[in-house]
């Protein structure tokens, strides 16, 4: 199968505009995204997808891919959907462009289940990281994730699912970390279909696909989510790179 990354990059953000442009360590965060798919070697090609010509030099000026986007998108999803529309290709992953530690073995188990018994079912794929802190659980901007016994998803929200009533039963609560891997028919259709209500309140893409009975399974990692979205997270990015240069 012909397996393409894409990299959604919009320059305005409402939580921290122009976070993809900021500075990481002597390169903007959407370069660091883009070199860290590409080492992980899985693709035939990795494309940033944008609408901002500043994004674009940015990567150009590194050599890497560009694909401009025409129309204007409210989501990285409908993003992709155009810029794959004349690609031949089958599957497409969806990196977030402010999660620049984006690992290879993550990318790799995410695609592995195109590949496995059952995968004619599997629409598109995704990853979820097991969360213990209270405040990680109650954070809103942490997408949590419930799932059925065969790591099929259920739903995604910004609440806290499920609901502890019984305090004495066990959970484990899911992180929803931002990587998708698409059937290309999957992506299409999702750019065709309008945003319902769900969706609209919660404001996660993922639940269209949901709502319209796409098949998500959902994948363990235990590498950390480290996505950012506010300047104290871009702060705890820099004192990472700066570490792991330490040692």
């Amino acid at each position: 199968m012909r397996t393409i990354a894409m990299i959604p990059a919009r320059y305005e953000a409402s939580r921290f505009p122009g976070k993809l442009m900021q500075d990481l360590e002597g390169k903007p965060v959407i370069l660091r995204t883009y070199e860290a798919a590409k080492a992980t070697a899985l693709f035939d090609e990795v494309y940033v997808v944008t609408d901002s010509e500043e994004i674009r030099n940015a990567v150009e000026q590194a050599s890497g891919k560009v694909i401009m986007s025409i129309a204007e998108h409210s989501c990285g999803s409908d993003r992709i959907a155009e810029a794959v529309q004349d690609l031949d290709i089958d599957i497409v992953v969806n990196v977030q462009g402010d999660e620049p530690f984006t690992n290879a073995e993550d990318m790799h188990n995410v695609l592995q289940v195109f590949y496995e018994e059952g995968a004619e079912d599997i629409d598109l794929a995704s990853l979820m990281t097991p969360m213990r802190a209270e405040s990680e659980i109650e954070n809103p901007n942490n997408v949590k994730v419930i799932v059925d016994q065969h790591n099929f998803a259920l739903y995604f929200s910004r609440a806290p699912i499920p609901y502890p009533r019984d305090r004495d039963i066990e959970v484990t609560y899911y992180k929803h970390k931002g990587i998708y891997a698409f059937r290309k028919e999957a992506v299409l259709d999702f750019a065709r279909l309008p945003m319902r209500n769900l969706e609209a309140s919660e404001k996660i893409e993922a639940i269209r696909y949901l709502e319209y009975g796409k098949r998500i399974k959902m994948v363990h990692s235990d590498s950390p989510a480290i996505g950012i979205d506010t300047p104290q997270d871009l702060e705890e990015a820099r004192n990472i790179l700066r570490t792991k240069k330490q040692q």
